[in-house]
């Protein structure tokens, strides 16, 4: 299997970040702490323990440059945390929220990060010299329901994708528990320059609606951006995942519909090859073919890709899925196809999915980490026939 390593830090883990050269891993043990580790002689040890949330830590990111640490909670505040001497010092940030922080992420440029958040809004939130510290400006009144998920395009000044609508702006994605995928300008003065190569940045509005998806009839999960930006993946919670070109307004849009359990985040392994992770426990691959449709490969824990007569591989592999089931887990035979796909490292849900090594068009190596309290990393080097999507 492309399994390269497994590791048991608790009980359940929440959300997961790596350091820029991924030595020290920093994760939320389903509490208000983030436990930060370090691989020394083979072995991880637990060398930093950052408290100051009163409730559960929904969201880490860890700069890939400035090696900062931004962290969101339930108690309604981020932190940036700097490293100064052998301490992490944490500072406030004014978000302004009276619902939980569910998700954040940094910027391309590491200049700005968003938070997503049970009240219906996104905080874009920058630094302020002279004042020294964060603050936020809000994008309100544009989601009926909780955010759960935030990207950034991969570019950080760019062109929206319409022949007929082009300007340039900075583009965040969102999903929410109303079931759209919205693209949002998040352009700010005097902290986002212009870019004299792609236009005039204050084109754009801070807030300005690109596009609004109403692909799902359910919740939406794990928004993400493909390396050239030019498509967006998100999944729903009716276990269909969702691919968008030409972000704009007339966006090309196809789903892809698999029988299993939701998933909740995603990863774009390379431009036409995406990993799908969630409540089956075991990564999804998908994959584009020449034309552009998008379709389910196998699950990567499986060591045969799928035949074209079953999505879910060979005889002998539904026999011992058969076998496995029955004798371990006591299931009838209409039980079997879910205790086999969920009979992996990872024995409960995977709720985040993060990128290793250099974060460019291609991803060899990624992690995982779910309710069960590990942290898998993956490597796709081995998997030939994923290689050669």
């Amino acid at each position: 299997m492309a399994v390269m390593a497994v590791h048991q830090f608790a009980q359940c883990i929440t959300c997961h970040a790596w350091s820029p050269d991924q030595s020290m891993v920093a994760l939320c043990p389903n509490n208000n702490e983030v436990h930060i580790y370090r691989l020394v002689e083979d072995k991880w040890e637990k060398v930093y323990v950052l408290q100051k949330h009163d409730q559960v830590i929904s969201g880490i990111d860890w700069s890939a440059r400035s090696n900062r640490i931004v962290t969101a909670s339930h108690d309604r505040n981020s932190y940036v945390w700097n490293l100064e001497g052998s301490e992490w010092v944490p500072t406030l940030v004014i978000l302004r929220l009276n619902r939980a922080a569910l998700c954040v992420e940094w910027s391309p440029k590491e200049n700005k990060f968003a938070v997503g958040s049970g009240a219906k809004t996104v905080c874009i939130c920058y630094y302020e010299q002279e004042n020294n510290w964060w603050v936020s400006k809000l994008i309100r009144k544009r989601h009926d329901s909780s955010v759960t998920s935030v990207s950034w395009h991969p570019d950080n000044v760019n062109l929206t994708f319409s022949h007929t609508y082009m300007h340039a702006c900075i583009l965040l994605a969102t999903t929410s528990t109303d079931g759209k995928c919205r693209v949002f300008s998040t352009f700010i003065k005097g902290v986002d320059a212009k870019d004299s190569k792609k236009g005039t940045s204050s084109d754009s509005k801070f807030g300005e609606l690109i596009v609004q998806l109403d692909l799902s009839s359910s919740w939406t999960f794990g928004v993400k951006w493909s390396p050239s930006g030019n498509t967006l993946a998100y999944v729903g919670h009716n276990s269909m995942i969702y691919f968008v070109d030409d972000v704009g307004p007339s966006p090309l849009a196809q789903n892809v519909v698999f029988r299993d359990l939701p998933l909740h985040d995603v990863l774009f392994a390379s431009e036409r090859n995406v990993i799908g992770v969630g409540f089956d426990c075991n990564p999804m691959v998908f994959a584009a073919d020449e034309r552009g449709i998008w379709s389910f490969v196998r699950y990567l824990g499986e060591r045969k890709a799928v035949s074209s007569g079953s999505r879910y591989g060979s005889q002998f592999s539904e026999a011992f899925g058969k076998f496995y089931g029955q004798s371990k887990h006591g299931v009838s035979n209409d039980a079997v196809e879910t205790s086999r796909t969920r009979g992996t490292v990872h024995e409960n849900c995977i709720n985040c999915i993060m990128p290793l090594g250099d974060h460019g068009t291609l991803v060899r190596r990624f992690s995982t980490s779910g309710l069960d309290g590990r942290i898998v990393v993956w490597d796709l080097e081995n998997e030939q026939d994923l290689l050669e999507l």
